[in-house]
């Protein structure tokens, strides 16, 4: 009995020693932290859920002021016949010949094309969701010589001249607020809306599928000037077609911070507080969209679109012009009413290195404890590890309140001062407990320098990561490991 009972006594000092171990204590810090992963892994889950409703609540926003504008045009469309002779056997050997009519259009881009974009700004709320909106007013000039494309018909061709049309492509008809001023060759038009059928570029989601046209009513001599305003509105960004032989466009607004965007940077631009102005020059010979092609199958054939679809080699013939396909959309430019700080993307970047910063605090915790000689039972551990857990909760919702560096500075001061005044209570001084504080702080400033320097966050991190290493392996570099382990 005696015997049972020593060796079960040493059984329970081996237990003692070993749960009293650093090995233990080491194993038992992986273990929370593996644990943690889970409601980082909901609170990433939540920011996901959060960014959709605000996507959704800036798509109903949108849809009723009038999308994202996408512009082409004007262009210059005529209906034609070409004559064809189709020749079929018969059953004596013999053949027969029918005489067809196939309808083509013709559509001639402008000689010089001049846009003038002056938009004012604006950011609608739906709740704590808001959009970048934007009014004012497009103007359109130029010209269109379109002998060389009447030069290229066949002998078997006839073009309608009398039912040419001007067509300007849009993305939205809502974002037509009206047209102040519409003159073909000095003389006024009356634009009906509608795209003809057109739908010649694709651009994130969004299609050149609505727009307006006017018939001309000329039967002959289409070489002419234009001058078209349209009272316009949108939101997000603007993308524009260089459909002249010589393009020159001029955008201006009262938006202090623009992304330019797509094929073409802007010649010369001008960025103030108050908002900035642009001008991009473009030749034709910089992109690739015809000066004038023909497309058969009528208007509602002409369907030139950027997906990959429209490079399968099933699609009907009508959809090529004379064997040529031409993705239009990668030559669409213009730019983006950017909000400097998206605070989803920056909340999902914070939580991806969130294991680093858990890790942290506990290795911070583990040493205290060396140091000072008194044990920390591991739940004070879970609970400054649900600290940290919980900064990235905090962050999440005051960013969608106020800006994200002020989100960022209120969250990062909490917890801070909350594991610093928890680690008082856990260790026998302020000697070292400021510690926690100091290690919370340095940690938090890390981890905004990689939130706001993309291009360098891995350097950052990387760097931040090797210097914890370095340290650690610098304080325990005396340390007795199996001390404990031995008794």
């Amino acid at each position: 009995m005696e015997e049972t009972q020593k060796i079960e006594e040493t059984q329970k000092s081996a237990v003692k020693k070993f749960t009293q171990g650093y090995t233990f204590k080491i194993l038992m810090l992986i273990l929370l932290v593996l644990l943690l992963l889970i409601p980082l892994w909901m609170i990433r889950g939540m920011i996901d859920e959060r960014r959709q409703t605000a996507n959704s609540a800036e798509a109903d926003i949108m849809e009723a002021w009038g999308k994202q504008l996408l512009e082409a045009g004007p262009l210059l469309t005529i209906p034609g016949v070409r004559t064809e002779e189709v020749r079929t056997k018969t059953d004596r050997d013999g053949e027969k010949i029918e005489i067809i009519n196939v309808p083509f259009i013709l559509t001639i881009a402008p000689q010089k094309l001049g846009l003038a974009g002056n938009f004012k700004t604006e950011i609608r709320r739906r709740g704590i969701f808001s959009v970048p909106l934007f009014s004012g007013e497009l103007e359109l000039t130029g010209n269109f010589e379109p002998a060389p494309a009447l030069a290229s018909l066949r002998s078997n061709e006839e073009l309608f001249l009398n039912q040419a049309e001007l067509l300007i492509l849009l993305s939205s008809q809502k974002g037509i607020r009206k047209i102040n001023q519409a003159q073909w060759k000095g003389r006024e038009l009356f634009f009906q809306p509608g795209n003809r059928g057109f739908n010649i570029a694709s651009f994130n989601r969004s299609s050149l599928n609505s727009g307006m046209y006017a018939a001309l009513g000329e039967a002959e001599g289409l070489e002419g000037s234009f001058a078209i305003n349209i009272a316009i509105q949108g939101g997000q960004y603007v993308r524009f077609l260089p459909a002249g032989q010589d393009t020159h466009i001029t955008i201006s607004a009262d938006w202090g911070s623009p992304s330019f965007q797509g094929a073409f940077l802007p010649n010369q631009a001008n960025i103030r507080d108050s908002g900035f102005d642009a001008v991009w020059d473009i030749s034709y010979l910089s992109r690739d969209i015809p000066l004038f092609w023909k497309t058969e199958g009528g208007l509602s054939g002409m369907v030139l679109n950027s997906s990959s679809s429209s490079r399968d080699a099933s699609l009907p013939a009508q959809w090529r012009a004379d064997g040529t396909e031409w993705n239009f959309s990668d030559s669409l430019f213009g730019l983006n009413f950017y909000r400097a700080v998206n605070a989803y993307s920056l909340n999902t970047r914070a939580v991806k290195y969130a294991l680093l910063f858990l890790i942290v605090p506990f290795l911070t915790l583990f040493l205290l404890e060396v140091f000072t000689g008194r044990r920390i039972h591991p739940v004070p551990y879970l609970l400054s590890g649900i600290g940290n857990v919980v900064f990235y909760l905090l962050l999440l919702s005051l960013s969608e309140q106020m800006r994200f560096y002020l989100a960022y500075l209120l969250s990062a001061a909490a917890v801070t001062i909350m594991l610093t005044l928890y680690s008082r209570s856990l260790l026998p001084s302020w000697n070292k407990s400021w510690y926690m504080g100091l290690v919370a702080l340095l940690s938090y400033v890390l981890l905004y320098a990689v939130l706001n320097a993309e291009s360098y966050a891995l350097l950052i991190g990387s760097i931040g990561a090797f210097v914890v290493v370095a340290l650690v392996m610098f304080l325990t570099r005396k340390l007795d490991w199996y001390g404990q382990d031995k008794g």
